[in-house]
């Protein structure tokens, strides 16, 4: 039976629950435990997969097809475990999951009401896998105190409760602020989070505040006495030059061992940080520089991309060198002349996205990496794009377009080399979609095998794999039906899906690196485990810049 850590946060938003908890959890992994990460949202979306990015950020899919908030990616970076459709819950699921219970009459015609209807289906989902790990750590998206929340607190309260003592603790992150006038760090607002928690019944074991000034041993003193908690589990959380750095830092500043001691295991395993020191050498220790274009759609929002950002670090630490991406609008390079804005850049990566808006920048960006031999990695969209881009200057096709931008218009603009995906196959069944579904949940989503053709420039990134696994989300695919008159004018179909019919790769073979792919590797990178394609084109963009 698992035990629990129960992540919440105090003051303000954003302090980084995520990677606390991430961080974490890589700690316990160090000391030799199992963990799972889960993420508890209080919004009433089902889930984010109908959200705009730049409400939310980027939408992270698992394995199974979960379309989850981008917190389980980081999860997944810092842990290695793969994170599944059970690790991801929202108001809008658990109320929705309530209703139609009652609408199946399970409830036996009582009235439904947030305790214990709402509540126990919280409970519920908390327990889903619990005899399989060590520990099960679980994160409360929001603020204490939001309305939105307080099922949510609510149902935690209650768990503790009827869990046996010493099964379940509970973290909070709050936030000192500084006060430059007269020198101070104030405690007072993680004071008043941590009575706004304990007026809901519930009380912190670990405190880890935020602060971008050294928290003086008296404060960390004041704090534990008039927040309840043992001084030693008062955790400072200082700001980072890297991500990366947060499971060393949180180390050296005692988290996992004043989690062990509030669960009260001694003598507490040694801890391997091997790997993390590993990893900070590698992002430290660097033989050079390489910029990188990133051509999308919402560069607005980094987190929008946060995925692919991170991807391309981990590429830099395989190939020690750092990497500097520069986010660029597609709108922007449709201006006359906008493919300027290209030059002097190592490598191009064009993103995946929704609807036709900057799509034409995209296309630009191909043909500029396809003429001017720039490595080029194009995602789901950037995929697509560098195929119309083919099809328009190589293959004489001068209207290739998307039957999504056909859509989006109400008429038939393009000769559609982009066509909507009615029916695939996920494992033994045939899946059926039309334009006319919900939005959301109706991708092709989730892990998917394509088979490489043999001595492809793909197939030699994976090391000589036939066959590989990578997550997908688009409603759209290309048209199979024109792999011949495409191949014939230079652009090579190097994978496929099982059964041939949906094209999953594409390539130039005599450019230096230009590789399309209709998945998400980014969504599997790890700082100690890069995505492959990440790593290459890294190392192109690397050899690109003469610094090998």
């Amino acid at each position: 039976m698992a035990r629990y850590i129960f992540i919440t946060g105090g003051v303000v938003s954003s302090l980084g629950k995520g990677l606390a908890s991430a961080a974490l959890g890589a700690l316990l992994q160090a000391r030799g435990f199992t963990v799972r990460l889960r993420k508890l949202d209080p919004y009433l979306n089902v889930d984010p997969g109908t959200m705009s990015p730049f409400e939310h950020g980027e939408v992270f899919v698992t394995d199974d097809g979960a379309e989850t908030d981008l917190d389980l990616g980081h999860y997944e970076r810092f842990t290695g475990v793969h994170a599944r459709k059970t690790d991801s819950i929202s108001s809008g699921r658990i109320y929705s999951n309530v209703l139609e219970k009652e609408r199946r009459g399970e409830y036996l015609g009582k009235t439904i009401q947030v305790i214990p209807h709402v509540t126990n289906e919280i409970k519920d989902f908390l327990t889903i896998g619990d005899d399989e790990v060590d520990f099960m750590l679980c994160e409360i998206g929001g603020t204490v105190g939001d309305i939105e929340g307080l099922p949510f607190f609510e149902a935690i309260r209650q768990f503790i409760h009827e869990r046996p003592r010493g099964e379940c603790i509970l973290m909070h992150l709050t936030l000192l602020p500084y006060l430059a006038a007269s020198g101070e760090l104030k405690t007072k607002p993680t004071q008043h989070s941590v009575k706004e928690l304990q007026s809901i019944g519930l009380a912190p074991d670990v405190l880890v505040c935020r602060s971008e000034h050294p928290i003086p041993e008296k404060e960390r003193a004041k704090i534990a006495l008039f927040c309840n908690v043992r001084p030693d589990a008062v955790i400072p959380a200082y700001d980072l030059k890297s991500i990366y750095e947060a499971p060393l830092a949180y180390h050296r500043a005692g988290l996992d061992q004043a989690v062990l001691n509030a669960f009260q295991i001694s003598p507490a395993p040694r801890p391997d940080l091997t790997r993390w020191e590993d990893v900070m050498d590698r992002l430290t220790h660097t033989d050079g520089q390489v910029k990188i274009a990133i051509v999308g759609k919402y560069t607005q929002l980094e987190d929008a991309y946060k995925s692919i950002a991170e991807a391309l670090t981990h590429g830099g630490m395989a190939n020690r060198v750092k990497v500097r991406s520069d986010w660029i609008a597609a709108e922007d390079i449709e201006a006359e002349g906008g493919q300027h804005l290209l030059d002097g850049y190592h490598g191009i990566i064009v993103p995946g996205g929704f609807g036709e808006r900057g799509t034409e920048g995209m296309v630009t960006a191909a043909r500029y990496a396809r003429e001017k031999n720039v490595p080029y990695l194009g995602i789901c969209l950037g995929m697509q794009m560098a195929v119309i881009e083919a099809a328009r200057n190589l293959a004489g096709i001068e209207d290739a377009g998307s039957e999504e931008f056909d859509h989006e218009a109400g008429k038939e603009r393009f000769t559609p080399i982009v066509y909507h995906l009615k029916e695939w196959v996920q494992g033994n069944y045939t899946v059926q979609r039309k334009l006319s579904d919900d939005k959301g949940g109706t991708m092709r989503l989730g892990a998917y095998t394509a088979v490489l053709k043999p001595g492809s420039r793909i197939s030699a990134t994976y090391d000589g794999a036939h066959e590989i696994e990578d997550r997908h989300r688009h409603r759209y695919e290309v048209d199979a039906s024109y792999i011949p008159q495409l191949e014939k004018a230079g652009l090579s179909f190097s994978g496929m899906s099982p059964d041939g019919k949906l094209p999953e790769a594409v390539e130039y073979p005599d450019h230096r690196w230009f590789i399309g792919v209709q998945a998400h590797p980014e969504l599997k990178s790890k700082p100690f485990d890069p995505a492959p394609l990440f790593d290459g084109f890294v190392e192109a963009a690397k050899e690109g810049a003469r610094l090998v």
